[in-house]
Order: structure tokens, then sequence, then C-alpha cells
């Protein structure tokens, strides 16, 4: 099939990427001419582990290219989809860009006797498709539904996991409002033996929401959970994870008899928040959704709250050995929200920084690709902050190393000689035994 693209971000081009890798014809859209030279010399703009490889692939198969016409790209396509940010202001969403892409799409249908189907990739609100998309269509192009196709195609893409997640996803989320659109989804998708579910469109978009808000949900309880224990004192909550994991509902035997030791375990292990484009962004969407309609959410203001205040325990927890951080060196390892991407967005770094930065210390951090961003996120604090290359010989100058990000090269830290230096391990990446040269510290383990 031909598709066309609007929006070269994260969702649009790794879903443009991959269906070109499927053996479809893609064409992503941008306005910015730039980003267009660039994808179409094979350079991506994004990071995202083995992207570049594929683009590079997908362009010499002549199955992808960039432009910023949009209607020249409607003119050879069926399908367009929509994977235009969608920001958050105050906790609500905003589709200025998604209700932008929709009306000029819909002057397009307005002038050609063509049905195309528009399908949204986009991260919205239940009932946004149906009702706010579908408006800005009929009144662009003049013309009232089905006279255009609509569907609504939620991505589950894990960021630095993106590319396996398309190519060899768990299920396959098909929303439509017509027959048609039904019909052409199903084509597009028709290489993939994935399990693929039909709903309607406000369906689709509320599964992707509740995956996020549950999976956001482990993550919290399992936190709070983690700081009891630091406060009970005398236990290391890694043993109670442990323990939890062994539950065969979480944790199922295989016909072998050896446990299945399933990822949603991953989530079930304390740390310093979550972040990314995704949870904290979805969490409080579908929490002022549910309180626009009179619901209190209590179970998601719980979560944020919780996440809020997750990164604060790492200072709480350093000021055990310096009751005072004034003038104290400090090495953050990992500024990525989390591995394999340069994604600062709600990194817990950046409360942690900002935390230590306003209590006094000497701050020195690194990141292997994320330390651009993290400057640009942060504004004027970056200027107070070492941004070093050689991490490893920055040990030696200071008094305590943060583990915030687990990039697998800090795995290294194990063999470097800690003498007398402070050792936090936010993620876990570590044993307590495994540092036995440092002083350790982690989320959900006092040391009396």
């Amino acid at each position: 099939m031909q598709i066309a693209i609007v929006g070269t971000g994260y969702v649009g081009l790794v879903s443009g990427v991959c269906l070109a890798a499927k053996g479809h014809h893609v064409t992503c859209v941008d306005i910015n001419p730039d980003i267009v030279t660039r994808l179409n010399e094979g350079r991506p703009h994004i990071y995202e582990k083995g992207l570049p490889e594929l683009l590079s692939s997908v362009r010499s198969k002549g199955l992808f290219e960039a432009a910023t016409d949009l209607e020249v790209a409607l003119d050879k396509v069926d399908i367009v989809m929509l994977a235009v940010g969608t920001p958050s202001e105050d906790g609500v969403i905003d589709l200025r860009f998604v209700l932008e892409a929709a009306r000029q799409i819909g002057a397009y249908i307005g002038s050609h006797d063509k049905h195309i189907s528009v399908v949204v990739k986009s991260t919205v609100i239940p009932g946004t498709t149906d009702t706010v998309v579908r408006a800005a269509i009929e009144e662009a192009s003049g013309k009232s539904f089905p006279s255009f196709g609509l569907g609504m195609n939620p991505e589950f893409l894990r960021e630095g996991e993106a590319i396996e997640d398309f190519i060899e996803p768990d299920r396959i989320i098909l929303g439509c409002e017509d027959a048609r659109t039904r019909q052409r989804l199903e084509t597009l998708y028709a290489p993939w033996s994935a399990d693929k579910l039909h709903v309607n469109t406000r369906t689709a978009e509320l599964i992707k929401y509740a995956n996020n808000a549950l999976l956001a949900t482990q993550i919290s309880a399992i936190n709070e959970i983690a700081n009891l224990a630091a406060s009970l004192g005398g236990i290391d909550i890694m043993d109670v994870v442990r323990g939890v994991h062994l539950d065969k509902r979480w944790n199922p035997f295989a016909p072998d008899g050896s446990r299945v030791s399933p990822q949603i375990l991953t989530y079930l292990v304390p740390g310093c928040g979550f972040g990314g484009s995704c949870f904290p962004k979805d969490v409080q969407a579908i929490r002022s959704l549910g309180e626009q309609l009179g619901l209190p959410m209590n179970m998601m203001n719980a979560v944020l709250d919780v996440n809020d205040s997750q990164p604060k325990q790492v200072l709480n927890i350093i000021e055990h050995d310096f009751p005072d951080v004034a003038g104290k060196s400090v090495l953050v390892l990992g500024l990525a929200f989390k591995p394999e991407t340069d994604d600062v967005r709600e990194s817990a770094s950046l409360k942690i920084i900002d935390t230590l930065l306003a209590k006094g210390a000497k701050v020195a951090a690194h990141d292997p690709v994320a330390s651009k961003n993290f400057k640009k996120a942060l504004g004027a604090s970056a200027d107070e902050i070492l941004f070093v290359d050689d991490w490893k010989r920055q040990i030696a100058n200071v008094d305590v190393v943060i583990v915030a990000t687990k990039w697998k090269q800090y795995e290294t830290l194990s063999g470097i000689d800690l003498q007398g230096k402070l050792l936090f391990d936010a993620r876990r990446m570590f044993a307590p035994t495994e540092l036995t040269n440092a002083a350790y510290r982690s989320i959900g383990r006092r040391v009396a």
C-alpha cells in the first residue's frame, strides 16, 4: 500500500520506516524542510537504536521518502496517519497540531473526489477521533462522514526498543468508524501475525491510556512500598521484590517447570520515578478527563503524587551520610529518562540535579547521548553543571556518584575503585555486595 504519515517525530518516523520495511510505500510529511532533507539523505533527526540502518535500507529500496507538501502526498494514498505531537499543558493535552493536520486533510478532501481514511496515531483522549477530528475534517471539506474514513491506531513503542516493538508487536489495535477504513487497516497490517483487536476509535484511544496508566501505577506502588521499607529499617526492598516476583500470578511456570519471568516484572522494581513522553503526560491527561466528567480520579492522583516526590528520596537518603551537601561534589550518571534514548522529558535527573543545585552541591553530569537535550531542558541552571565526556576520570574528583539512568556502560562501576565514595544506585543496577569498596545506598534500603 501507499500511505502518508503527517509528522516525523518519534512516533511518525519510527512507524513510517517500519511500515516501509514491511513493503509499503511511505511518505512522511513535515513542515520543516531541514528535517525532510535530512531524512531523504538517510539521516534521522531523532535518536533510536537501529533507526539509521533501517532508514537507509528502506530508502535504498525506494519504499520511503519525506516531503513538505501534504497535498502531493495525499494524491498517492488511501490512508493518511496523523502522528503529530499532543503536548500537555496543565495536565490537558493540546490538540492544535492534530486539528491543524485534520483541517489540511479536510481541505484536500473537499476539493477531490477521492475517499481517504484518516487514521489517528497520536495519543489522544477517548472521544477525540470520532468527534473533534471528524468535525474538523467535515468543516474544512464541506463533506460529511462517511465520505471520508476515520480510524485510530495507537502505538505501543518503548523508546530504545521502538523498532523491535513495531516490527514484532504483542498486539495491534485497529480502531475504526467505517468498513472501508477497517479493510484498509487490515490490508496495511496483513504482514503481521500479531493478535489484532478490532474496536471503535474511542475504545482504541482508551486502550492506550489504560495501558500506560496501569504500568505507571505499578511503578508508583512499588516505590511507595520501597519508601516504607527504608523508613522501617532492617529491610532491603529488593528482597521483598524477589519474594513478590515468585508469586505465580506474576511469574508463572513454563511447561518445563522453569519460571517465565515476564517483562512486566521490571515495572515492579523500585527507583527514582518514571519519566519520558508517555507515562507522566498520559496519566495526567486521563486524570484531567475523569475530573472533567465529575470523577475524583483518586488512583491517578496518587500515582502522580508518589512519582512527583520520588526523586527527592535520593537526596533524603544521601543526607543521612552528608547532612549538609553544600560544597559536596556529586557526579550524576545518566540524564535521559531511560537508557537507549536521548529523551529527557520528565527525567528524574532533572529533579535530582535541580534539588542538588538548590542545596549548594557542585554537580557534574554525564550521559552517552542526552546531554544536549538535558542542557536545553534545564535552561539557565545548566551553566552551573560540569558536563563531562570521561565520567570515569571524574569519579576521582567527587564525593557522591548517583546512577540515575541504567545505561549499560555504567556497569563497569563495579570494577572501579570507589574507596571513600558514596554510590547511590537509583536504578538498582548493582547488588550491594558488588561494590564493597564504596558506601552503597539506594531507594528502599536504609543503612543505620
